[in-house]
């Protein structure tokens, strides 16, 4: 069992803002314990006593963590960590509580992607921090994936034309240059090169190169 100590840490309301930590462990104790030490610090928590609950519930789309007990009723915690990655659940975060760990149970969890691994009873101060820590892992996914998003629709909003000069202009050629390979006036290639980068929100060749990169595109060498 964890050892209920109320802790002194506090987060900030924007550190705490839209987060959201779950909890699934069959022992009834532990979820109330662990509900009461989140809440402490300005969490919002939800706990279940079952990994089908949880997977029933609804979830936001802040920054999330799972806090999980490996031995539950049913369905391991393992197997279900197994479970997420390969049909797709929530990539949330996932922070193992354990009454009975070992080095080989450890290190499968890790390699699958595990946050930390908690060996019961565990200090207070040992959940905040590892809740804090996947919190914000998370929070940096979230970041990554939207920044993603609008790099697409960024690229997504060139026309043909535009695209096409960037293509060329990725590669390092001046507008001159462009224009005489895809045919056009150097006016006409400076003028889609500067609404093409401007919509890229590009101020080098550089910056754009490297989101290029970012969306899967090729860039051919010249």
């Amino acid at each position: 069992m964890p050892e209920i100590r109320m802790s002194s840490v506090a987060l900030s309301s924007e550190d705490r803002s839209g987060r959201v930590v779950y909890v699934v462990d069959d022992d009834e104790f532990v979820r109330a314990a662990l509900i009461g030490l989140l809440r402490s610090i300005g969490l919002e928590v939800y706990a279940f006593a079952s990994t089908e609950a949880f997977l029933a519930a609804p979830k936001g789309n802040g920054p999330s963590c799972l806090v999980l007990d490996v031995r539950l009723r049913g369905q391991s915690g393992i197997a279900f960590q197994k479970s997420l990655v390969e049909n797709g659940g929530p990539q949330m975060p996932i922070i193992f509580m354990t009454g009975h760990g070992d080095i080989a149970m450890t290190v499968k969890a890790m390699k699958a992607g595990a946050m930390d691994f908690l060996t019961k009873p565990f200090h207070d101060q040992e959940m905040i921090d590892a809740v804090v820590a996947a919190l914000e892992r998370d929070a940096k996914r979230l970041e990554a994936t939207q920044s993603l998003l609008d790099l697409r629709e960024c690229w997504e909003s060139l026309t043909p034309r535009e695209r096409e000069v960037l293509q060329h202009v990725a590669t390092g050629l001046m507008n001159k240059q462009v224009a005489g390979n895809m045919g056009i006036a150097e006016i006409t290639a400076k003028i889609h090169r500067g609404q093409a980068m401007r919509k890229m929100k590009c101020r080098s060749v550089a910056e754009l190169v490297r989101k290029m990169s970012a969306l899967g595109i090729e860039v051919p060498v010249r």
